[in-house]
């Protein structure tokens, strides 16, 4: 019976980096993936290839809407299986990539299905019914998520999908219901209606993305809606009746929607399921999560779990930085939190939003005296020379001391902009000021400068 010091299960970004950490520690690694290719849902699923999809999406809208090439006669018109068909080459590269991962560090990779037996062994089944156990000092389960399907709603039909096979749609439709208006709903209904899509974006709630700034969501909302998008709050799913030329979508409030495809995005669930956890006490909770404590610890302390499979924020980026995280506290006992803290939200809509901190909201519940600068991007010479107006940078600050407590932005390029200010607002005192941005020199013209537009308006404001 083969025996590691640590068996991460899953490949995906929490998987993945929790096995890179502990293998440079020199600790023995075996990984447990049960698809053919590593990389999760994250690289074959969901990120990577939806990102392509957006990115090619852009690009033929973006020719579109050019002024030069509208006078050339010149137009795109590309069919939904064209534009996913980029996503592919892409995804092979990443797969190469962390192969080359494994293979350097000398990780050891397993397929099949891992089960626990007991705390320290586990049961790893191939599809073609060949076993073999495996102990370990200690695990980091990392099997991500998937999305999650109600009872009743057949997802065999060829026009009903989920962010998992949506990008398996043969065929371009003329109008698209969305279910679910977080974040995976809000990218795919900014997609759809790119490429000339009538789309319903339904949501269970009042407002789109409510944990994100108000400003910001007024704006996204602002933008879907100026764009075509007909939104729908406060609405309840009642069923779902498949047709032969589309889906009609019943609401508890007596709407009927009837569209050419339906995309079901409310919800995910964890991958925990046929792990035999119950069998050792760690039975996850309705939506398949599993619980930890503060440092990804289990019941068991020897038996960590990270990524989506513990719930929110259930982003790629923290799920790699907790396998890291994870890792480091298994072999040092701690780690640095920080690592682990104020990590940015990017989503990727049309245009991108990115955040980091507090909202305006959080700072008027908590009673701290806040300020605010905006920079609106259609004022940035960059924005104007790449056609890209939409959207706005906005610091919120300390009145008195002039620290950073949260950044927001809506607009193109906001997912890279974000960082700027992150790595401002890590550092610790004086140096997390106000006053950075203002006396810093950013090369011209830039979406960057936004960050000192900002800075001098909200400043102006304290006098």
């Amino acid at each position: 019976m083969n025996h590691f010091d640590l068996i991460v299960i899953g490949t995906g970004p929490g998987g993945e980096g929790a096995a890179m950490q502990a293998c440079k520690e020199g600790k023995k690694v075996g990984v447990i993936e049960r698809s053919n290719q590593i990389g999760g849902s994250c690289t074959h699923l969901g990120t990577i290839p939806s990102k392509a999809l957006r990115h090619a999406i852009f690009q033929m809208t973006e020719l579109n809407m050019s002024s030069m090439y509208k006078a050339a006669g010149v137009r795109m018109r590309l069919e939904f299986s064209q534009l996913r068909q980029g996503a592919s080459a892409v995804i092979a590269k990443q797969v190469d990539m962390r192969q080359g991962f494994y293979n350097r560090n000398r990780v050891t990779l397993i397929n099949g299905n891992a089960k626990f037996i007991n705390e320290h062994t586990i049961e790893v089944c191939e599809d073609n019914g060949g076993c073999q156990q495996l102990t370990a000092d200690a695990f980091v389960i990392a099997t991500g998520s998937r999305p999650f399907r109600p009872e009743g709603v057949d997802f065999t039909h060829r026009r009903v999908f989920d962010s998992d096979n949506i990008l398996d749609l043969e065929f371009t439709p003329s109008s698209i219901t969305i279910f679910g208006a977080g974040v995976i709903g809000c990218e795919y209904a900014s997609m759809f209606r790119n490429i000339g899509c009538k789309v319903n974006l339904v949501n269970g709630r009042d407002k789109l993305l409510e944990f994100l700034d108000d400003e910001i969501i007024d704006a996204l909302s602002y933008h879907l809606r100026d764009r075509g998008v007909l939104i729908r709050h406060n609405e309840e799913f009642e069923r779902i009746e498949p047709t032969d030329d589309g889906v009609i979508l019943h609401l508890q409030s007596g709407k009927m929607l009837k569209t050419d495809a339906l995309l079901w995005a409310a919800g995910r669930q964890g991958n925990s399921n046929d792990m035999g956890l119950e069998d050792i006490d760690m039975a996850p909770n309705k939506r398949g999560h599993i619980d930890i404590n503060e440092d990804f610890q289990t019941k068991h302390p020897h038996i960590y779990a990270v990524g989506d499979v513990i719930g929110p924020p259930s982003l790629a980026s923290a799920a790699y930085v907790q396998g890291r995280y994870a890792a480091s506290h298994l072999i040092d006992g701690h780690a640095d939190r920080a690592m682990i803290s104020d990590i940015p939200t990017g989503i990727y809509t049309s245009p991108e939003i990115s955040s980091i901190g507090q909202t305006e909201r959080d700072l008027t519940k908590a009673k701290i005296p806040y300020e605010v600068g905006h920079s609106m991007f259609k004022s940035i010479a960059r924005a104007q020379i790449i056609g890209q107006t939409v959207g706005m940078l906005k610091l919120l600050f300390h009145r008195e001391t002039l620290e950073i407590l949260g950044i927001h932005c809506f607009g193109s390029n906001a997912t890279e902009i974000i960082h700027i200010g992150q790595a401002i607002m890590s550092q610790s005192g004086s140096a997390n000021n106000l006053k950075y941005f203002m006396n810093t020199t950013f090369n011209y013209p830039t979406m960057a400068e936004a960050y000192r537009v900002a800075a001098l308006n909200g400043y102006n404001r304290l006098f």
